[in-house]
């Protein structure tokens, strides 16, 4: 391996619904992470690995950090804290219509991490030049030790100079992965949270989020992906919302997702969805558990 070669740990964090699941996307050149405009889409930290002939940069996106109100929102705050402990540049995300004040005990815990820190002003097509400015401005006040880099994830625009920046930053080091790793989670993980995604777009309300999907079977031959997957609500109600109408809008959900299990393995897929209760199942440590989360 080349002593010059380059590898770090790149870790996104910042409050729900200012784009870091579509900016590290638009970073990894893949759809690593689900991506809706709904708050707390993202539940796991997610790894998505870029390789060049001399660098690896491990991405990581985490939940917005948030007030937990229910035992699986404590693990996600515990995701998004312990991407401060390990990260050798941290990418704190914010949007032009992100309060400087929402969190101040995390922001503080920004300010006085060891690691180099990138504030990332996103959404940046969604205002003028005037505001941006008095941004950047109230963000050096706030955050004195941190690079500025405002993008539009979503129109890729100065994405491109924010990672030309990172890989300058990046320490010497071997990779930590293979160097043709592209994410740390194996592939029914992917499968959940393509689900997830099209519960979360489908459905109105709190179902969504009282949801979690299990992988039961994936059986792969060379033609086709079989799989058969649990989607779990806490209520009777909420499964009779999910499987709707005589069955269209579990349908509508397993069709959807099909097609894009399909372009994301390149590979024909028979899904077959059921939906079970399991009340109360986001403060259960042990059904959190068997969900993977970490408590």
């Amino acid at each position: 391996m080349d002593d010059n070669h380059k590898a770090g740990f790149v870790n996104i964090v910042g409050n729900p619904n200012v784009g870091k699941s579509t900016l590290m996307n638009a970073l990894v050149g893949e759809r690593i992470s689900i991506i809706t405009s709904k708050a707390q889409t993202t539940r796991h930290r997610i790894m998505g690995i870029v390789n060049g002939e001399d660098f690896q940069i491990v991405y990581s996106d985490t939940p917005g950090v948030l007030k937990p109100h229910y035992r699986l929102q404590e693990s996600m705050l515990e995701y998004s804290e312990s991407a401060l402990t390990d990260a050798d540049i941290l990418l704190y995300v914010t949007d032009v219509i992100d309060s400087f004040d929402k969190n101040a005990d995390f922001l503080e815990q920004i300010k006085n991490h060891p690691a180099k820190t990138i504030l990332v002003i996103n959404k940046i097509d969604l205002t003028d030049q005037e505001t941006l400015t008095g941004l950047v401005e109230q963000w050096q006040k706030i955050l004195p030790n941190a690079e500025i880099i405002p993008v539009s994830a979503i129109e890729k625009f100065n994405v491109e100079a924010l990672f030309k920046r990172i890989k300058e930053l990046l320490p010497v080091s071997p990779p930590f992965f293979e160097k043709d790793a592209l994410t740390d989670k194996p592939a029914r993980f992917f499968v959940t949270e393509i689900i997830r995604e099209k519960i979360l777009l489908n459905y109105e309300k709190e179902v969504p989020y009282s949801v979690e999907v299990v992988v039961e079977r994936f059986a792969e031959d060379q033609k086709m992906i079989r799989i058969n997957a649990t989607i779990y609500v806490e209520r009777e109600s909420q499964k009779a919302i999910i499987i709707g109408h005589r069955g269209n809008s579990l349908k509508k959900v397993g069709m959807e997702a099909r097609k894009d299990i399909e372009d994301f393995f390149e590979k024909k897929v028979y899904l077959e969805l059921f939906v079970k209760v399991e009340k109360d199942w986001r403060n259960k440590d042990r059904m959190l558990k068997n969900f993977g989360y970490q408590l």
